[in-house]
């Protein structure tokens, strides 16, 4: 027989369950209507890249504004010499271009139009498309389409853009480098915390400059204690990047010291794969440093959480590591890669 609260709880009414893998549409209608989406190669916003296409050899298909945000774009015919990837793009992966241009070759069909933006010298720029122009170019095409931007400023956002091959922390560390390097030549002065939205995480600066010259740097171990103490910079870009420089070449140190000790665990017996990122954890100032919410303050500016580091590698204690240290730390490595 139900008890009272027995039937009182099943009275209650059980809330709806929560539907996976589905958004919510705005509350309020955006963009153009169709009329207004509608647009000609001759629109003035459009007439210099028109006659731009025309000098090179290609044509103009078409043109539209986007439907959010409402400026114009050509679509056109470019021919292949005519366009670069931007030269701050990370490095192209034959095998990526070959498999790409196979799959392209067994449809005959090309479908996904590159993205193009005038560069330096009006030279025409693809952020958004290498893989597909070098598979373009391996199955000898003459021409290529592309969707044409007037707004120069899109080649730097790169990391936004590029989907067409997942980016791993040293294509990221990379592209963000050189797009700094890139803008560091003409707006040097302007501070660096006004490209944040191209450049997207400070961190990624930083080890960037440590990539450009130890390509196989473990910059994952390193990343987590960068997020904490990497800020971008109110100086100006070409000052920031210098320091920087210096942050690089004494993190590189760091990890110098952290390979002997790494080195010396395994002469002692230590075979985990998670050695280096046991070290690193030990040795970071501010593993245990929580961000209240709302505050971006960095526990420590990055070069005092540097200095403390490179002092915590000299006093480590490999006797004092312990198998079930390892397996705490490969538990955590796999619940952040889950």
């Amino acid at each position: 027989m139900p008890t009272r609260k027995s039937a009182a709880v099943a009275g209650r009414r059980r809330p709806a369950a929560r539907r996976r893998g589905r958004l919510a549409p705005g509350g309020k209608a955006r963009g153009l209507d169709a009329a207004e989406v509608v647009a000609s190669p001759e629109d003035p916003a459009l007439a210099p890249l028109t006659a731009l296409v025309r000098s090179v050899g290609g044509a103009p298909i078409g043109a539209y504004r986007e439907p959010l945000g409402g400026r114009a774009l050509l679509l056109a015919s470019l021919p292949l010499a005519a366009v670069q990837p931007t030269p701050f793009q990370r490095d192209l992966s034959p095998t990526h271009a070959k498999r790409l241009a196979q799959k392209i070759d067994e449809t005959q069909e090309f479908l996904d139009p590159i993205i193009v933006v005038r560069g330096e010298d009006g030279q025409l720029w693809t952020p958004n498309g290498r893989h597909r122009l070098a598979a373009a170019r391996f199955l000898g095409m003459k021409q290529i389409t592309a969707l044409i931007s007037p707004e120069e400023a899109l080649a730097y956002r790169i990391l936004a853009l590029n989907t067409e091959k997942a980016h791993n922390l040293k294509d990221r560390s990379l592209e963000v480098i050189r797009m700094a390097r890139s803008l560091a030549r003409s707006r040097g002065r302007e501070p660096e915390t006004q490209f944040a939205a191209e450049f997207e995480a400070p961190e990624l600066l930083t080890l960037g400059v440590v990539y450009e010259s130890s390509p196989r740097f473990a910059g994952g171990a390193y990343s987590a204690f960068l997020k904490k103490v990497d800020r971008f910079s109110e100086r100006g870009l070409a000052a920031s990047l210098r320091a920087r420089e210096d942050h690089a070449a004494r993190l590189q140190e760091i990890d110098a010291r952290v390979k002997s000790l790494v080195a010396t665990l395994s002469a002692r017996g230590f075979k985990s794969p998670y050695l280096r990122n046991y070290v690193v954890a030990r040795i970071n100032p501010v593993r245990f440093h929580k961000a209240k919410k709302g505050v971006t303050a960095p526990p420590m500016p990055l070069a005092q959480a540097l200095t403390r580091m490179a002092a915590a590698t000299r006093t480590f204690n490999v006797g004092s590591v312990s198998n079930s240290d390892l397996a705490w730390v490969a538990v955590g490595a796999g619940t952040a890669e889950s």
